[in-house]
């Protein structure tokens, strides 16, 4: 019976450092499949992100993750580490 536990602890701590090094969630460009990553997404709340993502554009910031409705605060600090914005894209010059 040891020998399955230490076998089973294994093979989460295999998987856990295989998610870590995937890098984290940019969530201005995350599918529905990488949301559900996240602690606390579950395939409801990672359609939610994406569909405030297209109504409201791009995420300025990692708080404003919160106001996805589903999404708290609480989630948003569980998954700080795991979550960017991306680079913000460069201002485009105007001609005149």
């Amino acid at each position: 019976m040891n020998f399955f536990k230490a076998l089973m602890l294994s093979v989460l701590f295999a998987f856990a450092s295989v998610a870590a090094a995937a890098g984290p969630v940019n969530i201005n460009t995350a599918t529905v499949e990488q949301l559900v990553e996240l602690n606390g997404v579950g395939e409801a709340k990672a359609k939610a992100i994406v569909a405030y993502r297209d109504e409201h554009g791009a995420f300025k910031s990692i708080e404003q993750l919160a106001n996805v409705k589903g999404i708290g605060l609480k989630t948003v600090e569980k998954n700080r580490d795991m979550i960017s914005i991306g680079a913000p894209k460069p201002a485009v010059a105007s001609k005149s």
